[in-house]
């Protein structure tokens, strides 16, 4: 069989509806929420973040489940190049986006606090934030995108839907944090679109899910093992990285696209 022969014999990729996905993110929450809630029941597990055997049985199991979920959905849609491959990129000075990032997170690691916490613990979260980051940008940057590009969205429409999806579905913290769940949902809707330049400048959904992985360590080790302790002032730089890559993007929004870059779906 000849390699046409072989291509046209593959199944196509699967279509999926607005309410399909809608279905598909609320069984991912689902697992994140009540996954949490069973693990800790089962191994009488605190609420926080504050130990290594904490961090394994809050975080490793509901959002390793969810990551495991994601790339699943990704298989059987048969949508695995266009999840973790960008056909659409960016000009090369979107690149500034992901540096400014990358060295603010630097900055805002909690370097003392790890370290009073053991290398145990600073590599249980580094692999929990790292399900974080490839479980949600596998969701949001990856399946959420495209299926906005096979609905005809122009990408300035998918840039915003998918970011204020992304940050809708962090609503459901709600049910821990209550009225402060807003203002995160609202602060995440502008991640979500720095996530989505950082795919579409390095062309994939690689960099954008390990970035998005160490800023939530970067968070973590500011905030939640941060017990009886003064606020790290590197927990600034978190929220400078929003202003900063803000300010940028708006100066270059109009140099954001390539000077040949259309507006078509992604695939037929």
């Amino acid at each position: 069989m000849s390699i046409t022969e072989q291509v046209s014999a593959d199944p196509a990729p699967r279509r999926l509806s607005y309410v399909g996905f809608a279905v598909i993110v609320v069984a991912y929450l689902a697992i994140i929420q009540l996954g949490g809630r069973v693990a800790r029941a089962v191994f009488d597990s605190g609420d926080g973040f504050t130990t290594t055997r904490d961090v394994m049985v809050n975080m490793w199991i509901p959002l390793g489940a969810a990551a495991v979920f994601t790339y699943a959905v990704v298989t059987w849609l048969g949508w695995g190049r266009p999840v973790l491959r960008e056909e659409r990129r960016l000009r090369r000075w979107t690149w500034a986006v992901p540096i400014i990032l990358a060295v603010c997170i630097l900055l805002a690691i909690n370097y003392a606090g790890l370290a009073d916490k053991g290398i145990g613990f600073v590599l249980a979260l580094l692999v929990a934030t790292q399900f974080v980051g490839w479980g949600e940008e596998g969701m949001f940057r990856g399946v959420g995108v495209n299926i906005l590009r096979e609905h005809g969205l122009t990408e300035g429409k998918v840039a915003l839907w998918s970011s204020i999806v992304f940050g809708s579905v962090h609503l459901t913290n709600a049910l821990a944090a209550g009225g402060q769940a807003i203002a995160q949902a609202v602060v995440v809707s502008f991640a979500g679109y720095f996530f989505y330049l950082i795919r579409r400048a390095s062309g994939g959904n690689a960099l954008n899910s390990v970035l998005h992985g160490l800023f939530d360590f970067s968070l973590i080790s500011c905030t939640a093992i941060a017990v009886d302790q003064e606020l790290y002032l590197g927990a600034v730089a978190g929220f400078l990285a929003y202003v900063i890559i803000a300010v940028v993007v708006i100066i270059g929004r109009k140099r954001l696209e390539p000077a040949a870059a259309t507006d078509v779906p992604s695939r037929s």
